[in-house]
C-alpha cells in the first residue's frame, strides 16, 4: 500500500509538470481557442481510446458527470487563455482547491484536518503572491471564464473521487467527446495550420492533456481529492519557468515568494502527514 501511495504521489507530480506546458503552447499558437480545443482533445481522445480501449467505453452517471464537467473545464481554460493572461487563468482555476476543501469532507464523509486548512490557506497566499504583479482587471469576460473553470476543475475532481476506478478512464474519453462535439460548428472552416503549428497541438493532445490526466487519474484511485488538488498546485508554479525558457522574461520577486510559500506549505504537509502516521503505528 505504501509504494502504491508513492507511485500516486510521483504520477500526480509528473502530471502537473505536463499539464503546466499549457498556457505557453496555447500563447504561442495563433489559432483560436476553438481550434486549438478542437484538435487537443481529438488527439487526447484517440490517445485515451487506443491505450484504454473497452475500460474507456464503460459508463455511469458519475463519469457522465465528470465528463461534464471535464468539458467545461477545457474550454473554459484555454478560452481564458486567449482572453485574458495565462496567469489570471491558472490562478482563478486552482480557487478549485479552496470548493474541494468546502465539499470533499461532506461528500466522502471525510474529516477536516488542521493541516489541510493551513495548507489551503498558504497555498492561496502563495498563489496571489505569485500573481500580483501580473492579476490584470482589464478583461472581465476572460476573468469570468476563468472563474468558471475553477469550479468546473473542482466538480472534475469531486466526482472522479466518488466514481470507481473502472470508469475513471471514460471521464476522459467523454469530456474530450463533448468538447469536440461543442466546438466543431466554429472551426469546420478553420483547421489549417503549418506542420509546426499541428505539433504543437498534437503535443497538446497526446502529450498534455492525454498522458497528464492519465497519471493524474492513476493518482486519484489512490489520493483524496484535497491531496491531488494541492500537488496539482505545481502546475501554476511551474509556468513562469517554462516563460523563461520559451520567452526569457525573468519572473517578479513576488512570483519567487508566492512558489516559495506553496512548496513551502506542502512540504510542511507532506512532513506533518507522514510524523502522525508514524505515530498512529506506534
Amino acid at each position: 500500500m505504501e509504494n502504491s501511495r508513492k507511485y500516486a504521489l510521483i504520477a500526480t507530480v509528473l502530471a502537473a509538470i505536463i499539464w503546466s506546458t499549457g498556457g505557453l503552447l496555447i500563447k504561442l499558437l495563433p489559432q483560436s481557442a476553438f481550434t486549438i480545443l478542437f484538435y487537443r482533445s481529438l488527439y487526447a481522445g484517440l490517445l485515451f481510446l487506443a491505450v484504454f480501449r473497452r475500460r474507456a467505453l464503460r459508463v455511469n452517471k458519475l463519469s457522465l458527470a465528470a465528463s461534464a464537467f471535464y468539458c467545461v473545464l477545457l474550454i473554459a481554460f484555454v478560452s481564458a487563455t486567449k482572453l485574458t493572461t495565462a496567469a489570471n487563468a491558472i490562478f482563478l482555476q486552482y480557487t478549485a482547491i479552496a470548493f474541494v476543501l468546502l465539499i470533499e469532507p461532506k461528500l466522502l464523509k471525510v474529516p477536516i484536518r488542521p493541516i489541510n486548512i493551513f495548507t489551503v490557506i498558504a497555498s492561496m497566499l502563495g498563489m496571489s503572491l505569485f500573481f500580483v504583479d501580473q492579476f490584470a482587471t482589464d478583461n472581465w469576460l476572460g476573468i469570468g471564464i476563468a472563474s468558471i473553470s475553477g469550479i468546473a476543475l473542482a466538480g472534475f475532481v469531486l466526482c472522479q473521487r466518488l466514481n470507481s476506478p473502472d470508469y475513471q478512464e471514460n471521464s476522459i474519453l467523454l469530456g474530450n467527446l463533448w468538447v469536440i462535439l461543442a466546438v466543431s460548428p466554429f472551426v469546420y472552416d478553420q483547421l489549417g495550420g503549418t506542420a509546426y503549428e499541428h505539433g504543437l497541438m498534437a503535443f497538446l493532445g497526446f502529450i498534455q492533456i492525454g498522458v497528464g490526466y492519465m497519471l493524474f487519474t492513476y493518482g486519484q484511485k489512490i489520493l483524496s481529492a484535497l491531496e491531488s488538488s494541492l500537488i496539482a498546485l505545481l502546475e501554476p508554479i511551474l509556468n513562469p519557468i517554462w516563460v523563461l525558457i520559451g520567452y526569457g522574461e525573468q519572473p517578479s520577486i513576488f512570483a519567487l515568494i508566492g512558489g516559495s510559500m506553496i512548496i513551502l506549505a506542502l512540504l510542511i504537509r507532506m512532513l506533518y502527514l507522514e510524523y502522525h502516521n508514524k505515530k498512529v503505528a506506534v
